[in-house]
């Protein structure tokens, strides 16, 4: 968790005029990974947020009410001024994927940046898989009843 003490406007950081300090904002790490993982989630040509058992469990407590999954599959390392984001991303076929990190990061450093007043110094971006479309996990239609794949139907 990080203390937010001062920004440049009054109103924000719970200072009055004089200067005196009327209190701290706490920002919790995974709000900074929920920020991030938003982020990532809206930028075009991201097919997924996460990998595995980070992502099955994302979508089980994204269900719950009050729960948030965006920040689950996103580890971020806060300290007083600044953060660090690593995240696991699998992307569309055909999406340039070094101008795709480029967005994201572009992306998270603004939303997290705005949000929270951290600098953001770090993203690192593992990309693990491309999804291609038609070849999805649960398409069952090109099995045989023999339980075997053909190739001709």
């Amino acid at each position: 968790m990080v203390d937010v003490e001062s920004l440049d406007r009054s109103s924000a950081t719970g200072r009055s005029g004089d200067g005196a300090p009327r209190g701290t904002t706490t920002i919790a790490d995974s709000v900074v990974a929920t920020i991030a993982g938003i982020a990532i989630r809206e930028t075009d040509g991201v097919h997924a947020v996460g990998r595995g058992a980070s992502k099955a469990m994302g979508a089980v407590t994204g269900r719950m009410s009050g729960s948030s999954s965006a920040g689950r599959s996103v580890k971020v390392e806060v300290g007083e001024k600044q953060t660090a984001i690593d995240v696991d991303v699998k992307v569309d076929y055909g999406v340039p994927i070094h101008e795709l990190a480029d967005r994201m990061r572009s992306r998270v450093t603004d939303a997290v940046e705005m949000m929270t007043g951290l600098e953001v110094v770090e993203i690192n971006i593992n990309v693990f898989d491309v999804h291609v479309p038609g070849d999805d996990d649960d398409d069952d239609e090109g099995k045989s009843s023999r339980g075997q794949s053909s190739r001709v139907q």
